[in-house]
């Protein structure tokens, strides 16, 4: 997040300043883990060399951390608030992004058939979908029914049985964060943001925190085969974290994530504009389940961070009748929430946004030329 253009604290939740988050920042020598704790940042790089690092410690207190002020007179630019977390991701958690994956399905990815095959399934499982636990005999019977109908889908499977679509969705350290440009595939024709609250988890399972995300969706390319996953969603800049991780304290907790509404404003270069808002009260599977399955039978030694998953699935027509809504080279996406801030970042392709350079071999070696090694773990 520069300093130039709109205040820093401008991003942050409105009550900023009674929370505790951690995240990230360049100073001259590389990037930094930071805690800004009642209003004061601090750079706590010889305490623990990385976030992951911090987390593992388990201690917020900001002790022998370095003072960078104020934060609203702060000279720091913020990065996507992890490092050495795995990006994890869920799909399909939410009824109405089911009912959208089975549309990208049917129609092979064609936009313009989108349309007719929404009314159909909607006029089908619309009402059903939404009051269905996923796993419950309920479940069942409504996957029964839509077998008989030939309706049935691998997406409805995620949505209402009982496993859960859990994914990689970027390697270690390659997300972006708040301010900076985010990527679709440049022969992506038919693509969305993906506006969702992602978690923060220790080594141990615990959840430590929250921060707003944008898992871009190339609807296209999933839409022709649920096989191409990993190149609709893993791609250079193609997901966004920030602006900070609010840490679970006295001010925010699982139940501020189980109830938050997500809002959503993307404007064009052309003068488009598209609003939405959602709740997570709506969302399938409780936040901690999706926890558990990814921890089922894996293991996080530098902790990850979770995409909850999606209720949005814009359908406006934005061009022709019928072809619903596709990002345009330079759109502003703008994802908020009143306990975690506003996340923006602005459309272009994964070719040409900045290419990921620093892996995990670099990171180690700006830290060792740093001294910081020998910080605690």
């Amino acid at each position: 997040m520069a300093v130039s253009g709109e205040p820093q604290q401008s991003a942050l939740a409105a009550d900023w300043r009674s929370g505790t988050f951690i995240g990230r920042i360049v100073t001259p020598d590389g990037p930094s883990p930071v805690l800004l704790r009642h209003g004061e940042l601090f750079d706590m790089a010889q305490v623990a060399p990385t976030v992951s690092a911090l987390v593992e410690a388990g201690d917020f207190s900001t002790a022998g951390g370095r003072s960078l002020g104020a934060y609203d007179t702060a000279a720091a630019t913020l990065l996507s608030p992890i490092d050495l977390q795995c990006v994890k991701a869920c799909g399909v958690t939410f009824a109405i992004s089911a009912i959208e994956r089975v549309i990208e399905e049917r129609a092979r990815g064609d936009s313009g058939a989108a349309a007719a095959i929404r009314e159909r399934l909607e006029s089908r499982v619309g009402g059903s979908i939404r009051k269905v636990v996923p796993g419950s005999p309920e479940a069942a019977d409504l996957k029964q029914a839509l077998i008989d109908d030939a309706m049935w889908s691998q997406y409805l499977e995620v949505a209402i049985g009982p496993d859960a679509e859990v994914f990689t969705k970027a390697p270690v350290l390659s997300t972006v964060g708040a301010d900076a440009e985010i990527g679709i595939r440049s022969d992506s024709t038919w693509n969305n943001p993906e506006p969702e609250i992602a978690l923060l988890v220790d080594s141990r399972g615990t959840v430590v925190g929250a921060t707003l995300g944008n898992d871009v969706n190339l609807r296209d390319f999933e839409g022709r085969s649920a096989l191409l996953l990993g190149k609709a969603k893993d791609n250079n800049a193609s997901g966004s974290l920030g602006p900070m991780v609010r840490l679970f304290d006295e001010s925010f907790g699982i139940d501020d994530v189980r109830s938050a509404e997500l809002r959503l404003r993307i404007e064009g270069t052309d003068g488009y504009v598209l609003e939405g808002a959602s709740n997570m009260a709506e969302i399938s599977r409780d936040p901690l389940d999706l926890v558990k399955q990814t921890l089922s039978e894996h293991q996080y030694p530098d902790g990850f961070v979770l995409f909850l998953g999606t209720l949005f699935a814009p359908v406006q027509d934005r061009d022709e009748p019928g072809r619903g809504f596709t990002h345009k080279i330079g759109d502003s996406v703008a994802i908020e929430s009143a306990k975690l801030g506003r996340l923006v970042n602005r459309v272009t392709t994964s070719r040409d946004a900045a290419p990921w350079q620093i892996g995990i071999g670099a990171f180690f070696a700006n830290l060792a030329e740093r001294g910081l090694l020998g910080a605690t773990k």
